[in-house]
């Protein structure tokens, strides 16, 4: 292994193909900003005219939210961990298989934009406003995650300043994401992920021949003691466990697949629920493939380095790092290699934060700008949007500082979605599944639930614990003077980790410690949990709503979509009293508000019944409805 630094620049040919495959980026952004409609209607700008096919929303589903970070991120935690990370196929496996059945039926019914307009109707405006901000305050975290991580591998392997790097991909995501808009998303996120693939079948192939062998791959992770598949132990401490990780995960994806404006405004760009579900499902075969390939690489990666540790040797300053310190390593001597795995990095980052861009515009146009000037025309509610987008484009650069402070970045990542992301899953939840949750229950319920979890979260990132962790060792590393036997790398590794051990109390810490041992896994679930028990109990004490009396539309028919083979008789029984969904009402978006008149006042389009969209409208709601009947 040659660790001269010398190697890890890039040559001639990485920034050629790394300069191509940003042009063919941005060139997909400026075709759609100067085709078509031209990004000059709220309806192409935000939501791609509901017209897009399912190849690019599946594929833009697929990249979202794990392009970045499970590129760098999860082979450095197979490296640094072993494989109980693997166990999330599982969880996206549950989590997509609900999405299809239950949430995304649910949003095409109500025919909303933003998905917080379903909080006011069903709560009330503060609690939907609560949510926006927070939803605001997790997505510009979690971008700032996302910027800072390529501009980290940027900086690892092309010696280019890390916060020049910064500054430079937030401006030019930004600049993309506001001339583009989703139709322009979509089709970079289907051209990353096709990167992706390249980049991670490269780094397999070669990592693997140079070790010698899938064979030998094996033999030393297993010695290294990082082959471990399952784990049934229930204690909610350990990190990673199977029920931790299956159950924890689940949650937390649930809340990014299922309620995350992000994500449900890919599916709103569909022309009907049929092909909103085929894009999602698509996504198991997709998300197992993917995660497969970060954490196969981890594996190769540790094989190559399992007497020699990079971090240790102080060749690198960060585990996050791990991933493109490897790949100049193994391809710095094919010339144009580097450049397309850096390139993948990039790309993979660029279509997330301008995919979470693209949401805040429209929940930011919807929840704010429009209750304040419901009378402007289309063409400024469009522009108003495109500002927006460069606002939280400058915003998410700043951003990045704080996320540089958080760990690794996959702990990091799924922690943000866990104490942010969990409360709000839970109000979604409580909402849809418990009719006789009131708009007392709803607010109290979220704004315990963040309390609760934000105190957990940051509790472990204050008082951070020491824990067992795989060893690493240094004895073949070609410097004579620096040896380490397993036992100090081991605990020389731990001392970054933030996360805790399943143990006592170590004395200095404070009594309440205790529960800052939860696993980072199990936030999200913890967050719903405790937002539906205090929802329902300040429910019941402030009378709870009467399930006759509410709106079917905002119920999720989870006794028909899960067991439809009940008989009628007790399929009544177990919607607890909540009126069955009437199909031949269900023919235009306007019904699902029709209990809420002020409401109806700021939705725009709703104040004239004869605009000229409104039967193409209806027309595609009836599609939507019978479509809707038939999945289920």
């Amino acid at each position: 292994m040659d660790n001269d630094l010398e190697t890890r620049y890039f040559g001639v040919w990485d920034y050629v193909v790394f300069g191509v495959m940003l042009c063919v980026s941005a060139s997909i952004g400026l075709y759609y900003a100067c085709t078509g409609g031209r990004q000059r209607t709220q309806k192409e700008f935000l939501m791609a005219d509901k017209s897009m096919s399912v190849v690019p929303v599946a594929m833009s589903l697929l990249a979202s939210f794990i392009s970045a970070i499970t590129v760098l991120g999860t082979p450095a935690e197979i490296y640094s961990n072993g494989t109980m990370f693997w166990n999330y196929v599982v969880a996206y496996t549950i989590t997509i298989l609900l999405v299809a059945r239950l949430f995304i039926p649910t949003f095409y019914r109500l025919g909303l934009t933003s998905t917080y307009e379903y909080l006011e109707i069903r709560f009330s405006k503060i609690v939907r406003l609560v949510c926006t901000v927070l939803f605001m305050a997790n997505m510009l975290l979690y971008m700032g995650l996302v910027l800072y991580v390529p501009s980290l591998a940027l900086n690892a392997v092309t010696g280019l300043t890390l916060w020049g790097a910064v500054v430079a991909v937030g401006v030019v995501c930004t600049f993309y994401t506001t001339l583009g808009g989703m139709k322009a998303v979509m089709w970079t996120d289907t051209f990353q992920v096709v990167v992706m693939v390249a980049g991670f079948l490269a780094v397999i192939i070669q990592g693997t021949m140079d070790v010698g062998g899938l064979a030998r791959v094996w033999e030393l992770n297993q010695q290294g003691q990082r082959l471990e598949f399952f784990n049934f132990d229930p204690d909610p401490r350990i990190r990673h466990s199977s029920w931790n990780v299956v159950v924890g995960g689940t949650f937390i994806w649930l809340a990014v697949y299922g309620v995350n404006q992000a994500q449900v405004q890919r599916y709103l760009s569909c022309p009907s629920v049929k092909k909103a579900q085929i894009a999602i499902l698509w996504n198991i075969p997709g998300l197992s493939i993917l995660v497969s390939f970060a954490c196969v690489s981890g594996l190769v990666m540790y094989a190559r380095y399992h007497d020699c540790d990079p971090k240790l040797m102080g060749y690198i300053d960060n585990s996050d790092q791990m991933m493109p310190y490897f790949v100049m390593d193994i391809l710095g001597k094919f010339p144009g290699m580097p450049g397309l795995f850096t390139a993948c990095v990039f790309s993979g980052a660029l279509s997330t934060m301008s995919s979470g861009l693209n949401a805040l515009a429209a929940v930011a146009l919807e929840d704010f700008v429009k209750p304040c000037f419901p009378n402007l025309t289309d063409l400024k509610y469009t522009w108003i949007s495109k500002g927006l987008a460069m606002l939280f484009g400058c915003s998410m650069i700043m951003m990045s500082y704080i996320a540089s402070l958080m760990g690794p970045v996959v702990q990091a990542s799924l922690s943000i979605f866990g104490m942010v992301g969990g409360p709000i899953f839970g109000i979604f939840t409580l909402g849809m599944f418990f009719p006789c949750a009131n708009k007392w229950g709803g607010l109290v319920g979220l704004l315990t639930s963040l309390a609760m979890t934000l105190w957990v979260g940051m509790g472990g990132i204050v008082w951070p614990r020491a824990r067992w962790m795989p060893p690493v060792s240094t004895e073949g590393c070609p410097s004579a003077n620096v040896t380490a036997n397993f036992t100090t790398a081991a605990m020389t590794t731990a001392l970054y980790d933030v996360t805790s051990m399943a143990g006592p109390t170590d004395n200095g810490y404070p009594p309440e410690a205790v529960f800052y041992e939860l696993s980072y896994t199990l936030l999200g679930a913890f967050a719903t949990v405790v937002c539906i028990v205090v929802g329902l109990l300040v429910s019941l004490v402030t009378g709870p709503q009467k399930p006759e009396e509410l709106d079917p539309k905002l119920t999720i028919p989870i006794c028909e979509a899960l067991f439809c083979f009940l008989p009628n008789s007790w399929l009544k029984c177990l919607r607890c009293g909540v009126r069955q969904q009437e199909k031949e009402e269900d023919t235009t978006v306007n019904m699902t508000v029709v209990e809420n008149p002020s409401f109806l006042s700021e939705k725009e389009g709703t104040k004239n019944s004869e605009e000229p969209d409104l039967p193409d409208r209806q027309r595609d709601d009836k599609v939507n409805e019978i479509e809707t009947a038939t999945f289920l």
